[in-house]
This record gives C-alpha cells, sequence and structure tokens, in this order.
C-alpha cells in the first residue's frame, strides 16, 4: 500500500479527481485519486501532468507523482455518446454561475418559459440566476416583465461537458485538453 510523503500533507482519496485522457489525448473521464494510482502503478498509464504542489507516493519499492492528468497507454474505443444531460453542476458550468438576467453570481436555477405555462426542462429553456432575479421573475414570462437574457442558452456540446457535470473542482491543469478556454 503506497503511503503520501510525511512532509506535505496527505492527499485526499476519496475526493480528489484526475483526468484520464486517451492515448490520443481525448479525454474520456474523472478517476479517483486511488484508481489513477493504481493505472500509473500497473503501467495501465503514464502521468501527463503531475501535482502542482510536487507530492509524490511512496511504496517499498517505488515512488509515484500524484497525477493531475493521466494518458492512457494503450487505445480505448469509446461507444457513441448521447446528449448531454442536464444537471444543476452542469448547467451552472455552462452560465460560468453568472445570472444570465443581471450577471451577478448565480445561486439557482431558472426556466425562462415557466414550467407553469408549458415551458420545458430543457438545456434551451433553462438558465443559472441569482436569487433576487428568479423571485422578481416567478411565473412571468420575459416580456412581461421587458427583460432580456444576456445569453441564448444553448445545448453544451463536446465530450468535456460529461466531465465537467460531474466535476464541481476541475483542476486548471484540465482546460488544455478539455477545449475550454482560458478563464
Amino acid at each position: 500500500m503506497a503511503v503520501p510523503v510525511p512532509s506535505s500533507p496527505a492527499p485526499s482519496w476519496g475526493r480528489r479527481r484526475v483526468l484520464l485522457l486517451n492515448t490520443t489525448f481525448e479525454p474520456l473521464t474523472a478517476l479517483s485519486l486511488r484508481r489513477a494510482v493504481v493505472l500509473v502503478v500497473c503501467g495501465k498509464a503514464e502521468v501527463v501532468h503531475g501535482d502542482p504542489a510536487g507530492m509524490v507516493v511512496h511504496s517499498a519499492t517505488s515512488t509515484v507523482v500524484i497525477p493531475s492528468v493521466i494518458r492512457l497507454s494503450s487505445y480505448v474505443r469509446v461507444p457513441y455518446r448521447g446528449r448531454v444531460p442536464l444537471t444543476r453542476a452542469g448547467l451552472m458550468h455552462r452560465d460560468r454561475y453568472r445570472c444570465a438576467y443581471c450577471g451577478g453570481r448565480a445561486e439557482t436555477i431558472d426556466h425562462v418559459i415557466p414550467r407553469s405555462r408549458g415551458g420545458q426542462h430543457t438545456w434551451q429553456n433553462c438558465v443559472a440566476c441569482c436569487a433576487r432575479c428568479n423571485h422578481r421573475k416567478a411565473d412571468k414570462l420575459l416580456a412581461e416583465l421587458g427583460w432580456r437574457l444576456r445569453v441564448v442558452p444553448t445545448a453544451p456540446r463536446g465530450p468535456h461537458w460529461r466531465l465537467l457535470a460531474g466535476v464541481l473542482d476541475a483542476d486548471p491543469l484540465w482546460l488544455p485538453y478539455l477545449g475550454e478556454p482560458a478563464a
């Protein structure tokens, strides 16, 4: 069993995520830190980016850099991926945690066309919203209030959206591999 270096704080094995890339550098998924270390130790993956703090894990016979991004040694064929499911985390990430109406910090989700008026629960009808705007809008249409959306909501595209929707604290080192613009 590998143990962290005593001079540095122990990594959070259960919560920390590591980006897994295919041999073609296509993002596949976010793994637990423990699973990523096992793949590296078994020779099934290589470390592309290590921990920014330079943390390492020692065992009796080897030392492994704590990874942030790893790449598989052999190619894995990925089956067809359907549409990205609508989740709260994914929607907040898409809208960059900004209110679609005032631009403030978003805390809730709002249906542009309220569900009580036939609006659907889709990427095109849901936006991130601050509590104040959500309360003021209630079940009204934008035209009734004279409001406009700052950005037209669209469904996200690309394989990286499946990854980011489930990972709340994505490592900035992942951005070049996800096709995300540097923020």
